[in-house]
Parts: C-alpha cells; structure tokens; sequence
C-alpha cells in the first residue's frame, strides 16, 4: 500500500503550501513534527521542513523537500 507522509512544523510557510497543494488534490497524508518523533525523523533521514515521502509497504519510493508542486504532482501520479 502507498502512502504519502510529510514531515512539518506548523510556523512553516512552505510546509502549509505543502499541505494545502495536498488537500487540493485531495490526497489524504501522514504529517509528523520532526521535533515531536525525532526518531521517525532520523529514520527517515529527515534533515529539513517541509519533507514529503511516498512510501510503499514502509519503503521509500520518492521524496521532495521544500515547496515543489512539479514534483508533488509527480507524487501524487504515483499514488
């Protein structure tokens, strides 16, 4: 099963344009606060916000990190 998790701080502008490109599509996501789960960060390699992951059966198939709505849209076409 695939899954889109995004790794966010709530005071962060891109990673609220992360979400909001999401929902448009409504394309339902995991959202994590790396400072909340550090250890599901350092398990994902997560170094900066907003990180977003498509993951399938826990493996990871794709990643973007920042405001990329190309690469969203790439995300979302792998769904």
């Amino acid at each position: 099963m695939k899954k889109i998790i995004k790794f966010e701080k709530a005071d962060c502008n891109p990673c609220v344009m992360v979400s909001q490109h999401l929902d448009s599509k409504s394309i339902s996501f995991e959202v994590i606060n790396p400072f909340d789960n550090p250890e599901l960060a350092v398990k994902y390699r997560v170094r900066s916000v907003p990180t977003t992951i498509l993951l399938k059966d826990n493996d990871e198939l794709m990643r973007t990190i920042g405001y990329q709505p190309e690469e969203l849209n790439k995300m979302i076409a792998a769904l």
